[in-house]
């Protein structure tokens, strides 16, 4: 996926300039400053109000200079991705990751075999990377499937929602071969953050880095039968049309 990222030298050169500026002018007012109050007349000093005056200006210097700082780490997060995954709020995407949170007590992935795998290892493991759940499935055909972890560990016992778990897949073939393959998330974008300088989306209740979207469609219609009542979406693993790769 491309990303276009706009920038602009001339603004960032006017920016640098005026930080300049209002950093000079910023020690130039403390040295006036401390001299003028060094140098006042001690049967005449100045008066409290003109000195709080002062003050007050000097710090609107100092927030100007923060601000400043500011408005350039918020040009500069355009430039990582934010501007751009913002826009994919409220559509339907894939992304490639193993990771996927338990909502509603399920947790739900996709697996693509390059080919047909005689033996396929499907495992749940959570945030420790302890295993929490796992299932062989044999004659597994080569293509998209979809797993559904129903949250429960493999003691039977239900996990709380919230927590990350990774789908860890072991396929092998008739000769003992691996079977190469890919996981993905998808899901509608419902919010967009910035961690340590890395974009996130949020997919349905999963988070996954932006880079790793591989594809990306309109969300699921609900058309409207003759009697009003709302005819169920296309809720199967299927990709919708995609946009973009």
């Amino acid at each position: 996926m491309e990303t276009n990222a706009v920038s602009n030298p001339q603004s960032a050169v006017s920016t640098s300039v005026g930080n300049q500026r209002l950093a000079e002018s910023f020690d130039t007012f403390l040295v006036l400053l401390t001299t003028q109050m060094k140098n006042q007349d001690p049967l005449s000093p100045m008066d409290s109000g003109d000195f709080t005056q002062q003050i007050v200006q000097m710090t609107g210097v100092e927030q100007q200079l923060l601000t400043n700082d500011l408005l350039k780490q918020l040009v500069g997060s355009a430039g990582d991705g934010v501007a751009d995954a913002v826009s994919l709020i409220g559509k339907q995407v894939r992304a490639a990751t193993e990771e996927a949170a338990l909502t509603d007590k399920s947790a739900d992935w996709i697996f693509r075999l390059d080919r047909e795998a005689q033996s396929v290892k499907v495992e749940v493991l959570d945030d420790k990377g302890s295993i929490v759940h796992v299932e062989a499935l044999e004659n597994v055909e080569g293509g998209e499937h979809d797993f559904r972890w129903d949250g429960k560990n493999v003691l039977g016992v239900q996990q709380p929602d919230g927590g990350t778990y990774t789908l860890r897949i072991t396929a092998t073939d008739s000769a003992g071969a691996t079977v190469p393959h890919n996981t993905f998330i998808q899901g509608l974008v419902r919010a967009v953050e910035q961690v340590d300088g890395q974009t996130y989306v949020t997919i349905g209740g999963s988070r996954a880095l932006w880079q790793t979207i591989s594809s990306i469609g309109l969300p699921p219609t609900t058309t409207t039968t003759t009697g009003g009542a709302p005819a169920p979406s296309n809720t199967s693993g299927d990709e919708t049309p995609a946009l973009a790769a």
